[in-house]
């Protein structure tokens, strides 16, 4: 019995694995992130209004002094959750994804090992023919 129950190949199945993790990480290597999170910068726009770090704040200022004064009043509640969630979704908006400067030969050096692994492993759970040699 091969590899996933079938009679594909245990070897293929790890040559595969093994091109496909090491295509993944040199991919991922090669991918910088960057953030433009700042106080000054804006974080979500609403309509054609910046909402900078520090204008996200404010109802939660608010609603954190509506929970001290009275914890049984909804408004603090919602402020403070509204303006938390605002924040966390511009913090993660502001993200920026760039690949590295590579030579075309190392791009499909990574590429190859990605989806050359891939085919190797998807080759390897299905059933090989047993009339095949190869």
């Amino acid at each position: 019995m091969g590899a996933g129950g079938t009679s594909g190949g245990v070897g293929r199945f790890f040559i595969g694995l093994a091109m496909m993790v090491a295509g993944g990480y040199l991919f991922f290597d090669a991918i910088s992130v960057h953030t433009g999170f700042g106080w000054g910068r804006p974080l979500l726009r609403v309509g054609g209004y910046g909402l900078t770090g520090g204008m996200v704040l404010i109802p939660f200022l608010f609603g954190i002094g509506l929970i001290f004064y009275n914890a049984d009043k909804i408004l603090g509640w919602l402020l403070a959750a509204a303006s938390l969630i605002m924040l966390g979704v511009g913090v993660i908006a502001s993200i920026e994804f760039r690949l590295k400067s590579m030579s075309s030969f190392e791009l499909l050096t990574i590429l190859a090992l990605l989806f050359g692994g891939l085919g190797l492993f998807l080759s390897s759970l299905k059933a090989r023919d047993p009339g095949r040699l190869t």
